[in-house]
């Protein structure tokens, strides 16, 4: 099957049977994978991975999930490129659909990657920006699945700000049915704009609460993230101060439900927005987490990019 989009740039882009149908292709490719059993069906198929920002796992489980379909990765960092400087992502687009099958971007703004997409012939993913991350919470939804069976009816609590994850777990919930609270101080909160569009395109079940105990009752997943994002390091003292009580320690997490999973996109600052006794504790799933960015990937890309009809 292939899904109804060419892009990946936001999981409101889709429909829930569409983001199900990824979903699944995951599942099944997962044991595929790990036995070293999985079908090479895009063989000679190039994926070019741009970086505007660091990355481990989005990196690697990139790099990885092509060439276990058994194409190859091409590393491009904005010195090659020059995206707006050097040159204009209307030629970037035109001219790296020449070349390769598919564009990964990991960078800050979500409006180069809407413009690469848009003068692209082969499909764009959207492999992080300032605004969203929607392979991330795919990747999170999945692992949700595997430990409570399903996402359905779920209360999500993710005590942060309203950062790019924060708000891609919104736009999940325009299409899945769990509930999303967002536990955030005063001032941190996802921007109303956002919010009216999403509720314009799905009527979410979300809250927002100050208080990250109120949140944190009845929660089927706990979720953090770093207090100061990629680029907000200057930022680093204030948000400390007005994080200060949202930190997800032993005590916080007794006010969850005795089955609530812990989940960190990471990396984590440790003995910041969560203790070690959490994130290494019996309730976490964070390399469950880290290790679904790969097989969500590798559905994706196997969905949008042709593959070989005799694989």
């Amino acid at each position: 099957m292939k899904l109804g989009k060419k892009d990946f740039l936001s999981l409101r882009d889709f429909s829930r049977e569409e983001l199900d149908a990824i979903l699944r292709v995951a599942a099944a490719q997962k044991p595929l994978a790990r036995s070293f059993r999985l079908p090479a069906s895009h063989p000679g198929r190039v994926l070019a991975c741009i970086f505007h920002k660091p990355s481990l796992r989005t990196r690697l489980s990139f790099e990885v999930a092509i060439r276990q379909l058994g194409g190859t990765s091409l590393f491009i960092t904005d010195r090659e490129i020059g995206l707006e400087s050097r040159e204009a992502p209307k030629d970037v687009g035109q001219v790296l659909s020449r070349y390769v099958d598919a564009i990964m971007i990991r960078t800050f703004k979500q409006s180069l990657v809407e413009e690469l997409a848009a003068n692209a012939t082969v499909p764009v993913v959207n492999g992080l920006t300032d605004l969203l991350h929607p392979c991330q919470v795919l990747g999170d939804i999945l692992t949700v699945v595997e430990h409570r069976g399903s996402i359905d009816g779920a209360r999500v609590v993710f005590i942060g700000d309203g950062n790019n994850v924060a708000r891609s777990w919104l736009n999940a919930a325009t299409r899945f049915p769990f509930t999303f609270v967002l536990a955030a101080p005063k001032g941190y909160e996802i921007e109303e704009a956002f919010v009216a569009e999403a509720t314009r395109a799905g009527s979410p079940a979300y809250e927002v609460v100050h208080d990250p105990r109120e949140a944190l009752r009845g929660a089927d997943v706990v979720y953090t993230d770093v207090w100061a994002s990629m680029g907000q390091e200057a930022d680093k003292e204030r948000r400390a101060k007005a994080f200060a009580g949202f930190q997800v320690n032993d005590g916080l997490m007794k006010l969850a439900k005795p089955t609530a999973i812990f989940m960190h996109c990471l990396p984590a600052h440790r003995g910041d927005e969560v203790t070690d006794s959490v994130i290494d504790g019996p309730r976490s799933v964070v390399y469950d987490e880290a290790e679904n960015r790969l097989h969500i990937q590798r559905a994706i890309l196997s969905l949008l990019i042709p593959g070989d009809r005799t694989a």
